[in-house]
Formats: C-alpha cells, sequence, structure tokens
C-alpha cells in the first residue's frame, strides 16, 4: 500500500513539475512561433498557435537593419568580462568572509545584498554623470565596470556559501606545508569548488547577458549589446510584434543554449555541499 502511495505521489510531483516547467517555457515558445508569422498574423486578435504561413521574412528584415554579431560580440564581451572581473574580486573576498569571519561579517554580508533591493533608478543619474565625465559612456569598458559592481554582492554570496561546505582543515594543511596565501587560494581551495565558482560563473553571466536597464541607458550605438538590439524594435509608432519578435529568439537563443549544454554544471554547482 505504502509503495502505491509513494508511486502515486512521484507521479503527481513529476506531473506538477512539467506543468511548472511548461508555464514558465510558454512566452519564449509563443515568441519563438510569433516570429515566424507575418505582422499582420502577429497581431491578429485570435492568432493561431501553429496553423499559419510560416514566414522567414522577420528574421530577414532583422539582419538588413541591424548588425547582429556587433551586438553579439558587445554581449559577449560585457557578460563575460563583467563575471570574470567579479570573480578575480570575490574568490578573495569569499574566502575571507568564510574562513576568516570578524564580528561584522554577516552584517557586511546583508548589507551587500541589501545593495541588490535598491531600485537601480535610483543611482541611475550618479552613474551616468560619472561615465560621461570619464569618457565610459557608450563603451563596453564602462558597462563591464557598472555589471562588475551590480552583480558582485550575488558572486559573494554564492561564492561565501560554497566555501563554507568546505572543511577549513584543510586550507590548515596547506599552510603547515608552506602554502603561501596566494596559493592556498589558487591550488588548494579553487580547485575544490569548482562545482560552485562554475555555477556561479554561468549565472552570472546569464544575468549580465539579460541585463537591460543599465544597458539601455548608458549606451547608445558603439557598445549596444542585444538587450538595446531588442529594443530598437519598439518605436513610437507602435510594436512590430513579428520582428520584435525574431530579435528576441535571436537575443535569447545563445544563452538558452549555453544554458542548456550546462545544466548539468548549474545544478552540480548549486546543490555543492547539499550532500555530505
Amino acid at each position: 500500500m505504502s509503495r502505491a502511495v509513494s508511486t502515486r505521489r512521484k507521479a503527481v510531483v513529476t506531473a506538477l513539475a512539467w506543468g511548472v516547467g511548461l508555464v514558465i517555457f510558454f512566452p519564449i515558445l509563443w515568441t519563438v512561433l510569433t516570429s515566424f508569422k507575418t505582422e499582420g498574423e502577429a497581431i491578429n486578435a485570435h492568432p493561431s498557435f501553429l496553423f499559419f504561413d510560416w514566414t522567414l521574412e522577420n528574421y530577414h528584415t532583422v539582419n538588413e537593419r541591424s548588425d547582429y554579431l556587433a551586438h553579439f560580440w558587445n554581449s559577449v564581451v560585457i557578460a563575460l568580462g563583467s563575471t570574470l572581473i567579479g570573480l578575480l574580486i570575490a574568490i578573495p573576498a569569499a574566502w575571507s568572509m568564510a574562513f576568516v569571519p570578524g564580528k561584522r561579517t554577516k552584517d557586511l554580508l546583508m548589507w551587500m545584498l541589501s545593495t541588490k533591493m535598491m531600485p537601480a533608478v535610483g543611482v541611475l543619474v550618479p552613474i551616468y554623470l560619472l561615465a560621461r565625465d570619464t569618457g565610459l559612456l557608450d563603451s563596453k569598458t564602462g558597462l563591464v565596470i557598472v555589471l562588475t559592481l551590480v552583480n558582485l554582492p550575488i558572486i559573494v554570496w554564492m561564492l561565501y556559501t560554497y566555501f563554507k561546505e568546505i572543511p577549513g582543515e584543510i586550507l590548515e594543511a596547506a599552510r603547515m606545508d608552506g602554502a603561501s596565501l596566494g596559493s592556498e587560494i589558487l591550488y588548494v581551495l579553487t580547485p575544490m569548488a569548482v562545482p560552485g565558482i562554475a555555477s556561479t560563473l554561468l549565472l552570472n553571466v546569464i544575468l549580465a547577458w539579460n541585463e537591460s536597464f543599465w544597458t539601455l541607458n548608458l549606451t547608445a550605438a558603439n557598445s549596444a549589446p542585444l538587450t538595446a538590439f531588442i529594443a530598437s524594435y519598439s518605436s513610437p509608432e507602435g510594436l512590430f510584434y513579428a520582428k520584435l519578435s525574431a530579435a528576441s529568439t535571436m537575443a535569447i537563443a545563445p544563452i538558452l543554449i549555453l544554458g542548456w549544454f550546462s545544466q548539468k554544471q548549474l545544478v552540480r554547482g548549486l546543490t555543492f555541499g547539499a550532500v555530505k
């Protein structure tokens, strides 16, 4: 009897998981399908889900109007640059907080996390003026710096959580063997925390790739990433839904593919230390 109940419970949980997954995925599927419709079919009050005249016209128009590869390259540089610099700063910071905690370490961590709760528009003007006065406005360097600072609290928090799961005795043994501080972090701590570091890297690449507020406000043409590429299909005359969907599909496709191929690493990193 208990086995039958367990089987039914497992089936219900599986069905609920699939249901939640489909609900989350449906907007993406709708966007992809809309990108293959004409503008008339896209704005139809009762659009067909699958049965319509499929066309690649929107993709041809988007490629002719915009330099997709330039926007793609800007997104790659900004996302990877901000994530790697953030890791270089966050690994030593998280090591210090995890293995040499002070009286105010938890307060500092909470303060760092609280900065993510502040509306970004509240600091837009000073950051815009700083970027303008330092010549970093509409530059990839400026966006890398801003996104590094924006996502740094999340990187530090995640790495701190992973590092806390590593026994401190291992690092003490390395010090007794004569390892310097740099060697301890680079050759002992980092290899042990590879799953956590990898998942942190992947998650922050996704966050930086999807960032739109700062990219739209601090770029114009020279360093505009794919989020600005999408926004360019909104005009005072209205939204071109089919072309907007095509641009959105082209923008999210690389990060979806990355997430698909790295899902095992993400799950492994996010559950790092959960089972001992």
